[in-house]
């Protein structure tokens, strides 16, 4: 009987351990990759730009599928560096400059078609519908080509490395995704409740200043790896 009641504590205490160690892993591991993620998206730049733009034309489901394009490529980056993956990041960083301005040529392209676009056009619940599948897909590719998303995430990686990619490299690419796409949601949300404020004459006038923007953004990027 006494071996019965011992075995009984063991178990109780290794289920008592695992509990402890998850809720660790969601202190130590989710909540700062959370954080990382949520940092990444929320300074304003070409994205949020593309997001608040798309979202003023087409409404707040084009601008979540713009951000979460982001928010995708964020995990893929977060990804490999939490399964170490660093010989793949390592030739990243080695062609950052034909990224960049590759990167740099869509950018100048999207203010091109954005300024192009007549005011008639964004009146608000006007416009032509597009394919959220096709605001993802370009953000995502966008993403994947800013070589400050690569750097911020080998800056993150090498302050984390111990302790995210050993321990819990799945928790911390849900905690990268999770904290980027909550960015997004409220963006598009907050923005998509003051669109039909704005007549044509102020989605022209937003369109113009976007795309001075994203144009301005591209010869910031050019000029920064030449």
């Amino acid at each position: 009987m006494a071996h019965c009641t011992g075995g009984q504590n063991n178990r109780l205490q290794s289920s008592d351990r695992r509990t402890y160690d998850g809720r660790m892993q969601l202190l130590d591991v989710f909540l700062p990759s959370l954080l990382i993620g949520l940092s990444i998206a929320a300074p304003v730049g070409p994205i949020g730009i593309l997001a608040i733009q798309r979202t003023l034309d087409h409404g707040a489901r084009a601008g979540l599928a713009t951000g979460l394009g982001a928010a995708t490529a964020d995990a893929v980056y977060g990804a490999l560096g939490a399964w170490g993956v660093h010989w793949l990041i390592q030739m990243l960083v080695a062609v950052r400059v034909p990224l960049a301005l590759a990167g740099a040529a869509f950018l100048l392209w999207m203010a091109w078609k954005i300024a192009r676009a007549p005011a008639a056009r964004h009146a608000a619940g006007a416009g032509p519908v597009r394919s959220g599948w096709q605001h993802f897909a370009s953000t995502f590719a966008l993403t994947l080509a800013n070589p400050a998303t690569v750097l911020s995430f080998i800056a993150i990686f090498g302050a984390m490395a111990g302790r995210v990619a050993v321990s819990a490299p799945a928790t911390m690419v849900a905690g990268v995704f999770l904290g980027s796409a909550g960015w997004w949601v409220f963006l598009s949300g907050a923005v998509g409740l003051l669109r039909e404020r704005f007549d044509a004459g102020w989605h022209r006038r937003i369109n113009l200043t976007s795309a001075v923007a994203l144009a301005a953004f591209a010869v910031w990027q050019i000029l920064a790896v030449l």
